[in-house]
């Protein structure tokens, strides 16, 4: 890696390299590499004169990072959800493209019940990086939110990502959250670890090495954090409220069975992602 006539010519180095590292993206993850190297957009790398000495040795050291197996969002600190930007690292589990579904369809209840005049009242458990959150309250603004979550590392993200939405972020565990709103939230939010323990092979290695376990295992079925959800969600939802939660592919059928027999809840359906996967359920409060 060296000097380049062009940011154009960095560009298809760097290509090159994440190629022979065997990355999924090479050119995608390159040009996201590169512009960040160099304080630039995406659409900005377009007209980007070649890249300076300090933004060559940047990127070099980011395509290594990338070659290695760092996740990309590890080494730009950020990541993309919806309408937001997040800060994200080691310690927090990484927003995917498949949750955003899930949140659109959570923001469209929400705007329902603003438009029958109601201030909402929103929680998302096991928060994360507080992207679902971040995207309610700038895509829904004028409702009310609360965000919980359990892990110290990525409760510090989702501080800083939530600092001056109005989101009361709370440190602790779903099972026994928000005591003092039993019964009077409207809409509860959730993206649960919920991958068996027996299929941590199945894990990617860069997801198993660089996620933390926390965000991703639930037990042997992997239905264990939808389990305390399901329990959690109908003390804090009102008559009538209106949960989502994201779950694996192949749990169509048994997590939704875990709310149905659970018994407090009603209208209990699975959705598709962005691929047509199954990918999450929602249920009425009943």
């Amino acid at each position: 890696m060296g000097d380049w006539a062009s940011a154009a010519a960095a560009l298809r180095a760097g290509t090159e390299v994440l190629t022979l590292a065997g990355q999924p993206s090479p050119q995608a993850d390159a040009r996201i590499l590169l512009a960040h190297a160099m304080g630039l957009t995406l659409a900005e790398l377009f007209t980007a004169p070649s890249p300076d000495v300090a933004q060559t040795a940047a990127y070099t050291t980011a395509l290594h990072q990338r070659a290695d197996g760092i996740p990309l969002q590890h080494i730009t600190g950020e990541a993309w959800f919806r309408t937001v930007r997040v800060e994200v690292g080691p310690g927090v589990f990484l927003p995917r493209p498949e949750t955003e579904v899930m949140t659109g369809l959570a923001i469209e209840r929400v705007r329902a019940l603003q438009e029958e005049g109601r201030e909402p009242l929103v929680v998302e458990l096991c928060a994360g990086s507080g992207a679902i959150s971040l995207a309610v309250a700038v895509e829904a603004p004028g409702c009310r939110q609360v965000a919980v979550e359990l892990s110290g590392e990525a409760y510090a993200y989702a501080a800083r990502n939530l600092a001056g939405t109005g989101v009361d972020l709370i440190q602790g565990d779903m099972a026994d959250a928000l005591p003092g709103l039993t019964g009077q939230v409207d809409v509860v939010i959730c993206n649960p670890p919920y991958v068996p323990l027996d299929a941590y092979l199945g894990v990617t290695e860069e997801v198993r090495k660089h996620e933390p376990p926390l965000a991703l295992f639930s037990g042997a079925d992997g239905l264990d954090a939808l389990r305390v959800l399901s329990v959690t969600g109908a003390r804090l939802l009102r008559p009538g409220g209106w949960l989502c939660a994201e779950h694996a592919e192949v749990q169509a059928e048994s997590a939704p069975a875990v709310f149905v027999d659970q018994g407090s809840w009603a209208a209990v359906r699975d959705h598709e992602d962005l691929t047509g996967r199954p990918r999450f359920l929602t249920a009425t409060r009943r």
